[in-house]
This record gives C-alpha cells, structure tokens and sequence, in this order.
C-alpha cells in the first residue's frame, strides 16, 4: 500500500489518501474502511441523458464520488472489496443522497476519512505502507490425491489452489493404476506451483505431508525440472523445506509453522510472531494456568492491574459495528502498550487468527499470578 498524502488533526479527525499495490492491501483497507466513515474514490456512473426529441439514451461515464459508508463487503479470494452508501458531495451526474456502490480496484487512489483515527486504525495505515512486509512464504500442504497452495503473507494466508484427485488404490500384482494417478496428481500440484508461487519474492516454500508424500513429490518434480530443463525450480531448489504434517489439509499449516526448522527460515515473519505468541499461550494454559487468561472481562482485570505481558487480540474485533465496543478494545491495546505490555493483532486469514477467535478472540500472557481471577471464574460457575 502506498501512502499518498495524509491529513489528520489533533482531535484525531482527518483524511488518508492511499493506493492499493498487492491483493493483500484491500485486506487492510477493509479492516480500515468502518460504517460511517467517508470514502472518495473515481468509479463507473451509468447516466441516461432525454433527448429534446424525448428519447433517452444511456452511457457508462467514469467519475469520482465521495460516499458515506453504509456496507463493506469482502471477496477473500478475489481480494475485492466492495463499498455501498449515500454520496455526500455535489457531483454533477450523481444527486446528493443518491445510492452507489464503490468498488475500489488495485492501483487506483482512494480517500478515507474518519471522525476519529485511533491508534489501531493509525497502526494499519502504516502496517499496510511498510515495504518488508510481502508475502516471503508459501507452503504446499498435502496427502495422497489432495494438496493446498497457500502463500503466507503478514496479514493473510490465502489458499491460492485447491487440487484435488482419485488416486486408484494399490492392488496385488498391479501397481501401475496408482503410480500412474499418483504422477498425474503431482504433475498438477508441479503445474499449481508454477502458477501462484513467484519465486522472485518468495524466500522459502514448505513442503509438508504426512508419511512420505513429500518425499516422492519433491523427487518427481526434481526428474521433472531435470527432464524439461525447468530453471525456475532448478535455480530454486535450495529454497524448498520438507516438513511433516497430520494431514493434507488447510489446519495442519499452524503445526507445520511451529515447526523448528521453518522457524529458523523465517523467523522474522508477522505471522511465525502470531505463531509463537499462541503456541505459548497454550503452553501456559498447561502449566501456570493462573498467568494464561482468555474472555474480555478477565483481560480487563488484568490490565487494571498492570499484570499483562502479552496481547493477543484478533483484528475482527476491531470491525464490530458498535463504536462504544471498538472503543473499548482500542483503549485496552493503548493501556496494554503504557504499561510496556506487548500487543500482537492477530490477523482473522490466518490460521492463528481463527484459533485465537474460538478461545473469544482475545488472550494474554500475564507477568505474574493471578489466581483470584481463576476463583471468579468458579463463583461464576457456581
């Protein structure tokens, strides 16, 4: 994302003009854009135009619009991000009042403006303009006749494919049904993986299977690369790591980051923070459950004591159309961080971010006990 020009005064109230570059920057603009905020960008009017004669015709024109937001709706896949109000400003094709739908598109400027830019929101703008953070990682998840290509970005996982095939089982005597289904399915990951992984940005792609999947897939796209004279994976091939993992599928990715060898890869990642930060959680939990809490009231007492360590907070709380209670989390992130606390916001596309919604969406790593919080928990109960 680019920042263009920013203009916000000490009331906190103010406009950003932003471009957004990569997929992943309409991810941040919808977790900036709220209800009620003003959004000024150019789109697609269609204008009927009557005639003296009385007929009409109608044109499609481009215009730039100034909209009240009333809904914000999110295409995950297509990365598109649609917005929906009443134009506030004089525009000479568009009546004051009227209805129209803001799509707003990659490399093309866009305006916000807020009555009020809190901490949270001033901390995504320059989250989303910081230049290192780009997708450094992709990883294939896989067993026999399925595999996922994500690519792991700071804010977001996206699953970029999904293949999917019937492998024939191994009979007695006849083998060559399965080898032959199971090259076919791995020429399609080879082919997916050429598609959606651009190695000129990507430090490190993940291989991770069950058994020995990898294995096998990893030799066979190699004799493949040898085969064809494919230099794009022959050049990368230092960049490929085999990990194990439960299954094929999207939630085996957490374990798959948590492991070692991948945390020494990427270790400076946004999203190996998130990993870490919850794999203690959990840790805790086990151990000293008196310094691991989850739920807001009990992280609330926690904060009036100065006793928390480290946030964990997901980002879809800070979407919530109550401002009071958008209020009430942005104030804790600002408390937490007075108190030299750590805060990570965790991203809701990430597979972290939808573990750390089960446990409320909200979590903390205490510097001391806190057992009487424990014991409020069992008079609730009671």
């Amino acid at each position: 994302m680019k920042l263009l020009h920013k203009n916000v005064d000490k009331d906190g109230g103010g406009t950003v003009t932003l471009v957004p570059e990569e997929p992943e920057d309409m991810w941040h603009a919808y977790n900036l854009i709220s209800e009620g905020d003003s959004v000024r960008a150019s789109t697609i009017r269609k204008v009927q135009n009557e005639s003296a004669t009385g007929s009409s015709t109608s044109n499609r024109v481009r215009t730039t619009l100034t909209i009240q937001v009333e809904t914000i709706e999110y295409d995950v896949q297509g990365c598109m991000l649609r917005l929906k109000g009443r134009n506030v400003e004089e525009n000479q094709y568009v009546k004051m009042g009227a209805y129209h739908t803001l799509d707003l598109e990659q490399n093309r400027k866009f305006i916000l403006g807020k009555p009020e830019w809190d901490s949270v929101a001033m901390e995504r703008v320059d989250m989303a303009c910081d230049p290192t953070k780009n997708t450094d990682l992709a990883a294939v998840i896989m067993q026999e006749g399925l595999a996922h290509i994500c690519l792991i970005m700071a804010s977001m996982t996206l699953v970029r494919a999904k293949i999917e095939q019937v492998i024939p089982r191994k009979r007695k005597g006849n083998v060559q049904q399965h080898e032959k289904g199971l090259a076919k399915f791995f020429e399609s990951v080879v082919q997916g993986i050429l598609r959606h992984v651009d190695f000129n940005v990507v430090k490190c792609v993940i291989i991770a299977s069950p058994g020995f999947v990898r294995d096998a897939f990893f030799e066979y796209m190699m004799q493949q690369a040898v085969k064809t004279d494919n230099k794009l994976l022959l050049d990368n091939k230092g960049k490929f790591l085999l990990i194990h993992s439960s299954s094929g599928f999207k939630h085996s990715l957490k374990e798959v980051l948590a492991d070692p060898s991948v945390v020494a890869k990427v270790s400076d990642t946004k999203a190996m923070g998130e990993v870490r930060a919850l794999e203690q959680f959990y840790t805790m939990l086990q151990v000293e459950p008196a310094k691991a809490f989850y739920g807001f009231k009990h992280i609330q007492r926690a904060n009036e004591a100065q006793a928390i360590e480290t946030l964990l907070i997901s980002d879809n709380l800070f979407r919530c159309q109550d401002v009071k209670e958008r209020k009430q989390y942005v104030a804790l992130v600002d408390s937490v961080r007075d108190s030299s606390g750590d805060v990570k916001i965790f991203s809701s596309l990430h597979v972290t971010g939808e573990q750390l919604a089960q446990l409320t969406g909200i979590a903390a790593l205490l510097r001391f006990p806190m057992p009487e919080l424990e014991d409020d928990e069992s008079d609730a109960d009671e």
